[in-house]
């Protein structure tokens, strides 16, 4: 199941990007493409969904979850072999018997989790994002303007010579790192497979 955009064209104009009917269709694609990298950083759906997760079994009792917000939990399966004696405690699982013995195991966790409405500066990133996006489309026709851009570096006046360089992103939809390192440490990124149902 595809999640949602985390932001709309409506997002866009309440922020006085004004969106032509006829680009509608290239928003939309850009609002996906934003929102598949945010959550890619934030390394979770960030809205409410219901996903089974993967993870690796830790040696004691409590096993905890990724995605924040947990809302529950509907199945827990160890190593292919479903359990049902845990119990759901501020984001993490506890069982009695742990999570694994003296080898590692695979946790598979089915579990509802994020958020009901996507934080306001996670709407303003992805609607910033897609505004250069639109920007770039918007500054050559047939959309060449979307090329990587090289910015200039140096100039010099006398006998005139330029540099150009490249901050190293290849579109708008690459975040920076101080972004990725935010999302990081405000939702956790420690899913080793995570499936939308």
């Amino acid at each position: 199941m595809a999640l949602a955009p985390l932001a709309t064209v409506e997002d866009l104009e309440a922020r006085g990007l004004t969106v032509d009917a006829s680009e509608t269709a290239v928003v939309n694609v850009y609002l996906g493409v934003a929102s598949a990298a945010v959550r890619e950083a934030a390394g979770t759906a960030i809205t409410r969904t219901t996903s089974t997760v993967s993870l690796e079994g830790p040696a004691g009792q409590w096993l905890t979850l990724p995605g924040p917000p947990i809302v529950s939990v509907t199945s827990v399966a160890i190593d292919g072999r479903t359990v049902t004696d845990w119990r759901l405690r501020s984001e993490r699982l506890w069982r009695a018997a742990g999570w694994s013995g003296c080898e590692p195991s695979e946790v598979d966790v089915t579990q509802t989790h994020g958020l009901v409405d996507v934080p306001e500066d996670i709407v303003d990133l992805v609607c910033r994002m897609v505004a250069s996006a639109l920007k770039a489309y918007r500054s050559e026709d047939g959309g060449e303007g979307l090329a990587v851009d090289k910015e200039i570096t140096s100039e010099r006046l006398g006998d005139w010579a330029v540099t150009y360089g490249s901050d190293g992103r290849v579109t708008e939809m690459e975040l920076t790192q101080f972004w990725r390192d935010r999302l990081a440490a405000r939702f956790g990124n420690s899913v080793t497979a995570l499936r939308s149902r």
